[in-house]
C-alpha cells in the first residue's frame, strides 16, 4: 500500500506540472479570433499549491482525512474512540506556543546545564497525591509494565494477583499477557468473585516479587463478592517484605464527590494506604494528555526510573507540557472538563432550553451520561439531554458534516447530550444539526435573540 501510494503521489506531481503548463500556456481567443498566450510561470508557489491540492485529495481518498475536531454529544465524557478526555481550553490554547519552537523540556535555564524532563511533573504529582516520588511515562499500560519489570529480581519473579482482577481492557491489554511479557510468574489467588487476605498470605514466599492489585475496568462484580482493599494488602506487604503495586487505571488524583466515583480509590488514597506504587492514566479522570503516572515511595520509583525500559517509555514534550499545565489547574482548584458531567442544574437547564428553542421539534428528555474510559462502569449520571426526530441517515449526516457531531439514537429519536459538549461549541453544534436536517428555516447565530 505504502509503495503504491508513493508512486501515485510521484505521478500526481508530474501530472500537476503538466496541468499547470496547460493552464498558463492555453490560448484565450477574443471575439476577433485573436489568440493570446498566457505566460508559463516558473516553478514556484502556484505549482507547489497545485501539487499540494492534488496530492492532498489523493491522500484523503487513499488513507482517510486527517484527524478532525469532533463535537461529542454522546454524554460519554472520557470517550476512548474520540480521544478520551478533552484538554481544558486554556491548556489547549497554550500548547501551540510550545510546539512550534524550542522549549526547556530537558534544559536548566538557570545553570545552563541538562535538566530532568520529568522533574516538574513529578513534583506536581507528589504535591497532589502525597507521594514521596513520582514518574511519568507514555500511558498507563506502560506504567504497569515498567512497575512489574523493575521489581523482578533473580529468583524473585512471582507476582500474586486475585483471579477476580485478571482483567482485559480495550485493545486486548490483558494482565496475564503483560506479566508473561516481563517474564513474571503469575500466582493466582482466590476465586473470580471472592478473594480474601488469607489467600494472598498463603502464597507469599521467598520467590514473591510483588503483590498486584488491579482496578476492574469496564465491568463490575456484584452479589456474593469479596475483595481485599489496598490498605490491608499493603499491611501484608509490609509484614512480609513484599511491595504492593496497585493499577488504579483512571488517574483519579484525589477523592471525587460524585456518587459514581465514591467507590473508586484515588491515587492519593492508595499512597496513604501504603502502596509501594500506584499507576494511573493522564487522559481519563485526570483530564490531561495520554500519559502513565507512577506515584509512591521513593525507592520503588527510583527502581523504575533506572530500568532500561524507562527510556523507551518516557513521554514527549507535548505530553509533558500538557500534563504539567493540567496538574497546575488541579492544584489551583480550577474546574476541569470532567466537571461538565455534574453541571449546575439551573444553568444546564437554561442551556438546554436555549438550544431546544432553536431546533424545530426538539424536546428535553431524561438521559443518562457516563464517565467512560473504563471508569465508573455501569454507574450512570442521571440528567437531561436534547431529543429530536432522527434516524440512522441523520446520524450519518451529522458524523460526516462540518464539524462532525456524534450523538446516538434512542427509540427512534436523536439524542444530543450537552454534558459532553463544551459550552463554546453550542453554536457550532446547532448549525451542524440545522445543516444535517436541511431545516427550512435558515439558521443564524442570532436566531432566538431579541
Amino acid at each position: 500500500m505504502g509503495i503504491h501510494l508513493r508512486a501515485e503521489v510521484d505521478a500526481l506531481r508530474r501530472a500537476a506540472g503538466d496541468e499547470l503548463a496547460r493552464i498558463f500556456g492555453a490560448e484565450e481567443r477574443d471575439d476577433d479570433d485573436t489568440a493570446t498566450a498566457l505566460p508559463v510561470p516558473p516553478p514556484g508557489a502556484a505549482w507547489t499549491q497545485l501539487i499540494a491540492r492534488r496530492t492532498g485529495e489523493r491522500l484523503d481518498a487513499a488513507v482517510g482525512r486527517p484527524v478532525r475536531r469532533v463535537i461529542n454529544a454522546t454524554g460519554i465524557l472520557v470517550h476512548t474512540n474520540l480521544g478520551r478526555a478533552p484538554l481544558p481550553p486554556e491548556v489547549a490554547r497554550e500548547l501551540p506556543r510550545l510546539l512550534d519552537a524550542y522549549c526547556d523540556v530537558e534544559y536548566d535555564l538557570a545553570s545552563g546545564g541538562r535538566g530532568d524532563r520529568n522533574d516538574r511533573a513529578d513534583r506536581l504529582l507528589c504535591a497532589l497525591t502525597g507521594a514521596e516520588a513520582a514518574l511519568v511515562v507514555n500511558n498507563n499500560a506502560a506504567a504497569v509494565l515498567l512497575a512489574l519489570a523493575a521489581h523482578l529480581d533473580g529468583e524473585r519473579r512471582q507476582v500474586v494477583v486475585s483471579r477476580g482482577e485478571l482483567v482485559e481492557i480495550g485493545g486486548s491489554f490483558r494482565i496475564p499477557d503483560i506479566l508473561a511479557q516481563v517474564g513474571a510468574e503469575m500466582v493466582e489467588v482466590g476465586t473470580t468473585n471472592r478473594t480474601r487476605l488469607a489467600d494472598y498470605a498463603a502464597v507469599v514466599g521467598p520467590r514473591t516479587a510483588l503483590l498486584l492489585k488491579v482496578h476492574p475496568s469496564n465491568y463490575r462484580l456484584s452479589g456474593f463478592t469479596a475483595e481485599v482493599g489496598a490498605a490491608a494488602l499493603a499491611d501484608l506487604g509490609r509484614r512480609s517484605g513484599v511491595p504492593v503495586v496497585v493499577d488504579e487505571g483512571s488517574g483519579l488524583l484525589r477523592p471525587h464527590p460524585a456518587p459514581q466515583l465514591a467507590g473508586h480509590a484515588s491515587l492519593s488514597e492508595l499512597v496513604a494506604a501504603g502502596a509501594a506504587l500506584a499507576c494511573g492514566s493522564g487522559d481519563k479522570l485526570l483530564g490531561g494528555p495520554q500519559a502513565g503516572l507512577l506515584v509512591g515511595r521513593a525507592d520503588p520509583v527510583r527502581r523504575c526510573r533506572r530500568h532500561p525500559l524507562y527510556r523507551a517509555l518516557r513521554p514527549n514534550r507535548a505530553s509533558l507540557a500538557a500534563l504539567e499545565a493540567v496538574l497546575r489547574l488541579h492544584l489551583s482548584g480550577r474546574p476541569l472538563p470532567l466537571d461538565r458531567l455534574w453541571p449546575d442544574a439551573d444553568e444546564h437547564r437554561q442551556r438546554l432550553e436555549e438550544a431546544a428553542s432553536r431546533l424545530p421539534g426538539a424536546e428535553i428528555v431524561p438521559a443518562d451520561a457516563y464517565v467512560g474510559g473504563g471508569s465508573a462502569p455501569e454507574r450512570p449520571v442521571p440528567g437531561e439531554a436534547l431529543s429530536l426526530p432522527g434516524d440512522d441517515a441523520l446520524l450519518a449526516r451529522l458524523r460526516t458534516g462540518e464539524p462532525p457531531v456524534v450523538g446516538y439514537l434512542r427509540d427512534g429519536r436523536l439524542i444530543l447530550d450537552l454534558r459532553s459538549v463544551a459550552a463554546d461549541d453550542d453554536e457550532a453544534l446547532l448549525a451542524a444539526v440545522h445543516a444535517a436536517r436541511d431545516d427550512e428555516t435558515p439558521f443564524s447565530a442570532a436566531e432566538g435573540e431579541e
